[in-house]
């Protein structure tokens, strides 16, 4: 299955009082370039998510964003530190005394002190952890091999509508070929003809010239070549694995052929076929970047 280098995927799951969430999302790159963020604490999965998002995708530049909220309010515990409370409280009343204030000394007044607080979570069970992230990540990345199959399989059409219409035109520069040959014989004999007047025409070395310009134009084994580089195309499109940058060398390839026929049309028809043959190279070759 073809695949674009474009996708987007988006899961979220409670599990084990964690509120999880995975976004993963891509653009074209010619390699993989791979980038996570998580939550402070979850920089253990990152190297996990790396090598699971790996073996499934190879390339393109891939974000993966992880939020993972605590839902279990005995996974953290919230401890008061006596002492330094206590001080903040006789600092209060010796200063209300000291100066005659109003002792107003409420919870919500020593509460401000927030250093007299520790957050304290529970251990984590990082095993745990990665098993419930790799749940919700897994339908994250199946949503997103989904797009980049689905995008994937239009370009595929509209590559393979593009090959056929290259070769309806090789198809004709190849009916074309002798014509042009018997039309520049009969030219080269008439030439002759008027230069010679009532002298017979050597038969031989019109043969002979006729031979040599047929060789110059031939280009049976450019359009043979470009049927070949459509053909491994085909196989690749339809081979289910990576094939974007062994797609861009054959477009190459084939840029290379049309250019090759339009050095050596002597054929204005042909000439303008060549252009309509390299415009929708371009196209393919446009396409080709998306694939993965």
């Amino acid at each position: 299955m073809v695949r674009s280098m474009t996708g987007y995927g988006h899961a979220q799951a409670t599990l084990h009082g964690r509120d999880i969430s995975v976004e993963i999302r891509s653009v074209n790159h010619k390699f993989f370039d791979f980038s996570v963020r998580t939550p402070r604490g979850y920089s253990f999965v990152e190297d996990k998510i790396r090598n699971y998002v790996k073996e499934r995708v190879a390339r393109g530049k891939i974000d993966v964003y992880v939020t993972i909220l605590t839902v279990d309010e005995t996974a953290a515990q919230v401890i008061l530190n006596k002492s330094l409370a206590g001080g903040y409280i006789n600092a209060l009343r010796e200063l209300a005394s000291e100066f005659g204030l109003t002792d107003d000394i409420s919870v919500s007044t020593v509460a401000r002190y927030t250093d007299i607080f520790t957050v304290k979570k529970a251990e984590q069970d990082e095993e745990e952890v990665w098993n419930d992230l790799q749940t919700v990540l897994s339908e994250a990345v199946a949503q997103f091999i989904a797009m980049r199959e689905t995008e994937g399989g239009k370009m595929r059409d509209d590559v393979m509508s593009r090959m056929e219409h290259i070769l309806d035109i090789v198809g004709e520069i190849e009916k074309l070929s002798p014509q042009t040959l018997e039309n520049y014989r009969a030219r080269l004999r008439a030439k002759i003809e008027e230069l010679l007047g009532d002298a017979s025409v050597d038969e031989q070395r019109l043969l002979t010239e006729t031979a040599i310009f047929a060789d110059k134009i031939a280009v049976d084994e450019e359009t043979v070549r470009l049927r070949s580089h459509f053909d491994q195309m085909r196989q690749m499109l339809d081979s289910g694995e990576a094939v974007g940058r062994k797609l861009d060398f054959i477009v190459q390839e084939m840029n290379r052929e049309a250019n090759t026929i339009g050095s050596k049309c002597q054929n204005s028809d042909v000439a303008h076929m060549v252009v309509e043959i390299k415009a929708e190279i371009e196209k393919i070759r446009e396409q080709i970047q998306n694939i993965e």
